[in-house]
């Protein structure tokens, strides 16, 4: 009992400490994530995933509270297709569920990336389910992934981790997805609703630009946004 408590309350300290990061901090550590990444081309994303996916999401340094306890929090955000490029970018927080099989307090890298029109409905709820509100199955890795793609497309979201430098598809089962509407109102002011974000309908901040840059190398040249 006394380990599972100072695990939550490491946990809860973590969930503090982020919450002061501010919106533009995550937003620079999800490009960091892709470029890192997609950058092991023989071990990242399928480009062929990337290009047909419809909203892309990464959580840098999901926290984790170890086994015993299972907690898990993380600070994001999710970006999707728009008439005119890529939306601005949506915060999100993850939390509970099951993240692959790692074992211990630490943290993890999550991408994941949402294959149609039916998983991105879900993204604008106030909560959902993932595995349960969506389907979720874990991601194909590298080039040697391609036989397994059609497969994968029949899931509504392919999940990603990436901890200690191993990178791999994972199952987020049970994980719980919401908007983060603080940092929602600080980044695009009280008016601005999950659905405006991610239907491109607000302007995306100018430090989303590297966020953009690496969506733009790795997915459909046809999303580029104009300068």
């Amino acid at each position: 009992m006394k380990y599972g408590a100072s695990l939550m309350m490491m946990l809860t300290t973590a969930m503090w400490c982020g919450a002061a990061d501010g919106p533009e901090k995550h937003i620079r550590e999800s490009a960091a994530v892709l470029n890192e990444i997609m950058g092991a081309k023989d071990n990242g994303i399928p480009e062929d995933l990337l290009q047909k996916a419809q909203c892309v999401g990464v959580v840098p340094n999901l926290k984790r509270a170890g086994f015993i306890v299972g907690a898990k929090y993380g600070k994001g955000i999710v970006t999707c297709r728009a008439s005119n490029g890529w939306s601005a970018p949506e915060f999100v927080r993850i939390e509970g569920g099951s993240v692959g099989l790692q074992i211990g307090a630490g943290e993890t890298d999550v991408v994941f990336i949402v294959m149609n029109e039916r998983g991105m409905d879900k993204l604008m709820k106030d909560k959902f389910t993932v595995g349960g509100d969506a389907s979720v199955m874990a991601g194909p890795v590298g080039r040697s992934a391609q036989a397994q793609t059609d497969a994968a497309m029949h899931a509504e979201i392919l999940a990603y981790s990436r901890s200690r430098g191993v990178f791999a598809g994972i199952a987020l089962d049970g994980a719980t997805l919401r908007p983060d509407s603080d940092e929602n109102r600080t980044m695009y002011g009280s008016n601005a609703t999950p659905q405006q974000i991610l239907r491109g309908q607000v302007q995306p901040p100018a430090s989303a630009e590297p966020l953009y840059s690496e969506l733009n190398r790795y997915a459909s040249k046809a999303t580029a946004r104009s300068k």
